[in-house]
């Protein structure tokens, strides 16, 4: 009985295998076609920027939003306090850039638990135009960037747009691991939901909306309590009737160099807000993993090798498709010989995700609710 269920979950996945790649095709196509149209005038825009610490790489991956290369565009940063080593990176590339309009400010301690959207909601009173674009602190993108951000907004039906990225890791094998999950798994899922349901969600390093959408959506106040603020933000916007729109731009996500015990748990914390905020989709997860499936295939009926062999092949080309086509990954293509390992980790991953309602952020424990939402354990 096991090796039928096991069966009939690897053909599951196969079909998943071929529903990627298909979504990487049109994607690719839409792309290529002019993704964003060109807009009427150049609309001013505010770069919101929270920092909590000092990530690899942030003053050179700030110093990117420093040199863009569009009209009208302002930088806000916000730091929780003065003892934050982050406030001296962002002042000394403000006294580097004077040209561009920038400004810090110190918020203090969040009045509820999502640190991050609470940074956000102080930079968005002082921001001064309508065009938001929140973008991460280990976020690195082309001088382009702002330019492509704001042709996408040329259909005024459009109310967010939220960017795909291109996981970039630091000196670790662990996060190594990850980025190459990242660019083929993860990457996957969206590219598939995209396809058959549209985008009703939004990715967290970068996300673009129009100041009238944030404030449809009743504001920072409706996604504060959420750990997944970035996927509650785009499926309000759905839901309002705003249109979300996967944007043709890819940025890099810069993740950094973590440890096994920090790499373990940074994906527990991910997959245990992944099960809240979609849960049926987060049992559909399960058909993203096809190796791990058919490896236990393998070993409950040798006979059936060919299956096995047909679920590396298929999961080969969707890795292609994610890393090779739409994110021009070169790390994947060097370390292909790795995505059996990190899909392994990944189950395994996936697995302990049903389990427990704690997570761990920035040293703090918090307690993660039924519907998604959190708060601090004290």
């Amino acid at each position: 009985m096991w090796a039928v269920i096991l069966l009939a979950l690897v053909a599951g996945s196969l079909v998943y295998c071929v529903l990627t790649i298909v979504a990487a095709a049109r994607y690719c196509g839409v792309r290529s076609a002019g993704g964003a149209g060109a807009p009427r005038a150049w609309p001013g825009i505010s770069v919101l920027k929270p920092l909590a610490g000092v990530d690899d790489g942030l003053e050179a991956n700030l110093r990117t939003f420093f040199e863009q290369k569009y009209p009208e565009f302002e930088i806000l940063l916000a730091v929780r306090s003065e003892e934050d080593p982050a406030l001296a990176v962002a002042e000394r590339l403000r006294a580097e850039y004077p040209a561009v309009a920038s400004r810090l400010i110190v918020t203090g301690d969040p009045p509820y638990a999502n640190a991050k959207v609470f940074s956000l909601e102080r930079m968005l009173a002082a921001a001064r135009h309508d065009l938001i674009v929140m973008a991460d602190s280990d976020v690195r993108v082309e001088p382009e960037m702002l330019a492509a951000i704001s042709g996408e907004f040329a259909d005024d039906g459009v109310g967010l747009v939220t960017c795909p990225y291109r996981a970039a890791p630091g000196r670790s094998f662990w996060s190594m691991l990850e980025a190459i999950g990242l660019n083929t798994e993860f990457i996957g899922g969206v590219l598939t939901a995209w396809m058959l349901e549209g985008m009703k969600f939004a990715l967290g390093p970068t996300i673009a909306a129009r100041r009238e959408m944030l404030a449809g959506i009743g504001g920072f106040d409706a996604v504060k309590d959420y750990l997944a603020e970035d996927f509650v933000m785009g499926k309000l916007a759905a839901e309002r009737g705003y249109r979300v729109v996967l944007s043709s731009y890819v940025i890099e996500h810069r993740i950094g160099a973590q440890g096994f015990a920090a790499n373990w748990k940074h994906r527990l914390r991910w997959h245990r807000s992944t099960r809240r905020s979609r849960p049926w989709g987060y049992v559909g997860q399960i058909f993203t993993n096809p190796l791990p499936l058919a490896a236990l295939l393998w070993a409950a009926r040798p006979e059936w090798w060919p299956l096995a062999l047909a679920a590396a092949l298929f999961r080969a080309a969707a890795a292609w498709a994610t890393a090779g086509w739409v994110l021009r990954d070169r790390l994947t293509a060097r370390r292909w010989w790795l995505v059996p390992v990190q899909d392994a980790a990944s189950f395994l991953a996936w697995i302990a995700g049903f389990f427990g309602n704690t997570i761990l952020w920035r040293g703090r424990r918090y307690y993660l609710r039924a519907d998604g939402r959190f708060e601090l354990v004290k």
